[in-house]
């Protein structure tokens, strides 16, 4: 009966600590408590101190290769991989369009090299 009385004090003792500590942060109880504040700031937005994460303006297979990407506190920072993504995606973009305009350059001059030849091989 004795160990039944002295498991619900520390039950009920445990769950007004719990209801209380909120309450005593609200009134400013703790703060001066060394390393309250680093354990109160872990959970923020990530510093936007670090550097960006950037490719040269041609990137190469070894320019993918050679990144690396700051440790957050879940892993990667989602926004410098974002923003490297997206500026490989627009790079990539520009080099399909510009290839495409390329080819089509090429089959142009190819042709008007046909029209020529066959002026040219023709009788007068």
């Amino acid at each position: 009966m004795s160990f039944l009385l002295v498991f619900l004090a520390v039950v009920v003792l445990g769950i007004a600590v719990v209801m209380a500590t909120p309450l005593l942060r609200r009134f400013g109880v703790g703060r001066g408590v060394p390393g309250a504040q680093e354990l109160e700031d872990g959970f923020e937005e990530p510093s936007a101190r670090l550097p960006a994460v950037l490719l040269p303006e041609r990137p190469t297979p070894a320019d993918v290769d050679r990144l690396r990407f700051s440790l957050g506190l879940r892993g990667y920072r989602m926004d410098q991989v974002d923003e490297v993504l997206d500026r490989l995606r627009d790079q990539l973009t520009l080099l399909q369009s510009e290839l495409g305009q390329a080819q089509a350059d090429l089959a142009r001059l190819a042709a008007t090299a046909a029209v020529q030849d066959d002026d040219a091989g023709s009788p007068a």
